[in-house]
């Protein structure tokens, strides 16, 4: 996602400490690369594989995200017996998507998260489903199209409604930028910005590169249309509450795009089950991938067999 706001006196930030060789995003996986149908064309994914005897585990990237947001995850879940298969959205870096802004509104984007489900679910049975920041809206919506296509669903650093705060005000100059430059000026915009966070400079160059890369892979279309969806979702808290769907709602212990206040109140509207993890802000998977491995196990090993 867009970089982050900067921490406040009322709010700091998480201090992160990043190894040399913490490669995040290029974090070494078995997965394979497989191309799944989509409502709008393919869709790009990584596949471990495998009959995943403790469950199927769909993984839906955020706002200028992708499957490899989910990297670190990959090789422990499929130790773990999990066959996890992780999303590029349409538009986003290897999934080609539509010219049209419309085209990236929640119900849309949640039609191809369903389609990718049913066909998971004849493979492998009924997939556990993740949605990470805006992915949590999609997979949220995608759930409330047909709640018996998932077995549970987490929502991870994601929020009941539409995103406010300093981010917002970051894609308010989104649309000006693609006018003036398309997504190359945008890119190199939000390059000069990350620069200036401390946490960001202390990502390894390798990692900094392919984030480069594949931000300039996004659709222009999809990235207007997504921050307009992003922007203008309605709360539907109650709605998910009312499918009985089990819920895990997960972020890390800084976030600055829902905040961890906002989160926790979701979750307690949904009776969900609500863990922080330590020493993360806005991609848990990545900066504290161990704990939020825990954390996801012990929600999904928790279900009853009826509902596994």
């Amino acid at each position: 996602m867009l970089p982050g706001s900067p921490e406040t006196p009322d709010r700091p930030a998480p201090v992160l400490a990043v190894a040399p060789d913490d490669l995040r995003q290029l974090a070494d996986h078995d997965a394979t690369p497989r191309t799944l149908p989509g409502r709008a064309g393919p869709l790009a994914a990584l596949d471990t594989g495998g009959p995943g005897p403790s469950g199927t585990v769909l993984m839906v990237a955020g706002y200028t995200g992708s499957k490899e947001d989910f990297a670190p995850l990959l090789a422990p879940l499929a130790a773990d017996g999990f066959r996890v298969v992780a999303l590029d959205q349409r538009g986003q870096f290897e999934s080609p998507g539509p010219d049209d802004p419309a085209a990236y509104a929640v119900p849309e984007l949640a039609a191809d998260v369903l389609a990718v489900a049913h066909l998971l679910a004849a493979e492998t049975g009924l997939p556990h489903l993740l949605g990470h920041s805006f992915g949590g809206l999609v997979a949220r919506a995608a759930v409330l199209a047909d709640p018996a296509a998932f077995r549970s669903l987490t929502l991870l650093g994601s929020g009941p409604a539409a995103l406010t705060g300093p981010r917002v005000e970051l894609l308010d100059h989104l649309g000006p930028l693609l006018d003036a430059g398309g997504v190359e000026l945008v890119s190199a915009t939000l390059e000069q910005l990350a620069m200036t966070d401390p946490r960001a400079q202390a990502v390894p160059a390798p990692t900094r590169a392919f984030y480069t890369r594949r931000f300039l892979r996004n659709t222009a279309a999809g990235l207007r249309g997504m921050a307009d969806a992003m922007t203008t979702e309605p709360d539907r808290v109650a709605e998910l509450a009312a499918t009985g769907v089990p819920v895990l709602v997960a972020h890390g212990e800084g976030d600055d795009a829902w905040s961890p206040a906002v989160q926790a109140d979701m979750a307690a509207r949904l009776g969900a089950r609500h863990e922080v993890v330590p020493g993360a802000v806005h991609s848990p998977a990545v900066e504290n991938a161990p704990h939020t491995l825990k954390v996801l196990e012990s929600f999904w090993s928790s279900l009853p067999a009826a509902a596994r």
